[in-house]
């Protein structure tokens, strides 16, 4: 009897061990399907998709699942924002993005279709950059000075494009045409990517736009970066001078990048992901990479990504009030 006992025994425990195996591997089953989306606002070809793509490609790794970059342009990222508001909130979803459309879109749209405070929760930062001030080769201006004189001397009228409207590159503009003493026009695009185009194409002779976005055809030889802005020069254009330098202070805070989740993402699947970027930063070639877009590599948790972004609302919140712009 008792022989008849250990044997029912072992046999329930080798049920049990089987269908805990089997649990085990639908679970794991399940975790390798799963797929993680990073948002981004722009079209592919810019900047910003490049880096989505560069972290993605390193992220899937550290999170072992597949994450995908799926573009939705428009709009300044204002497309891609609302598409994470109405995500699920369980971990799936991301958007990466710059301070344009989460810290600027809110105080120069009237209705963005979503409110960052309460429909976004702060993931991780992991860069900050600088916007610059470019001429198309076809445009003979070897510098920033060489440009204002250029525009002078042909009675003062210019078109500058800009990845989207009412962005900090459009005031920017504004804020150059008025000291300079020139009429400025900005044009605005549906992201970098067309601009460059148009650019590459000298289909129009200058833009604003960020580091990332112009310093691979800046290398090239196939557009001249003339000005940056920022409190230093940056590493990757040593010979390029601020427009502090050139006499335009006032634009020292540099903007950043970051990715959200749907508000209501639990703080477990943030501190996942925050946590797998870190690893990801830390890694020789991705901080290279990034570094040689032009990017200072730096990661900033939850908590010090949301101060960021908050901080840098309130300091061009000031500047936009300041420029009599109404919000459209």
């Amino acid at each position: 009897m008792q022989i008849l006992r250990r044997g029912l025994l072992a046999k329930t425990l080798r049920t049990a061990l089987a269908v805990a195996a089997l649990t085990a591997m639908g679970l794991a089953s399940a975790q390798s399907a799963k797929t993680v989306r990073l948002l981004v606002g722009f079209p592919a070809g810019g900047g910003t998709d490049v880096i989505a793509r560069t972290l993605a490609d390193k992220l899937k790794d550290e999170l072992g699942v597949p994450v995908i970059v799926e573009n939705r342009p428009g709009a300044g990222g204002q497309v891609a924002a609302q598409a994470l508001k109405a995500a699920p909130a369980d971990g799936s979803t991301f958007f990466l993005t710059h301070d344009h459309t989460v810290s600027i879109l809110p105080l120069v749209v009237k209705n963005p279709g979503f409110d960052p405070a309460r429909d976004f929760v702060a993931v991780a930062g992991f860069a900050t950059f600088v916007n610059a001030f470019a001429v198309s080769s076809g445009t003979p201006a070897k510098s920033f000075k060489d440009y204002v004189a250029a525009v002078q001397a042909g009675g003062g009228k210019g078109n500058v494009g800009v990845p989207a409207p009412a962005s900090v590159p459009e005031f920017l503009v504004k804020v150059i045409s008025e000291k300079n003493k020139l009429d400025l026009v900005s044009v605005p695009y549906r992201g970098s990517a067309p601009m460059l185009a148009d650019m590459l194409g000298n289909q129009i002779g200058a833009g604003v736009a960020s580091v990332p976005d112009f310093i691979e055809n800046h290398r090239a030889g196939k557009l001249r970066v003339v000005a940056v802005l920022g409190d230093k020069r940056q590493a990757a254009l040593p010979d390029v001078p601020t427009l502090a330098e050139l006499g335009l202070a006032g634009f020292e805070d540099v903007p950043f990048y970051g990715l959200f989740a749907p508000a209501g993402t639990s703080k477990a699947s943030i501190d996942q992901f925050s946590a797998a970027l870190a690893k990801v930063l830390n890694q020789p070639d991705v901080h290279d990479r990034l570094t040689n877009m032009g990017l200072t590599v730096g990661f900033m948790n939850s908590q010090q990504l949301a101060t960021r972004e908050h901080t840098y609302a309130q300091t061009w919140a000031r500047i936009i009030k300041a420029s009599g712009f109404q919000p459209q």
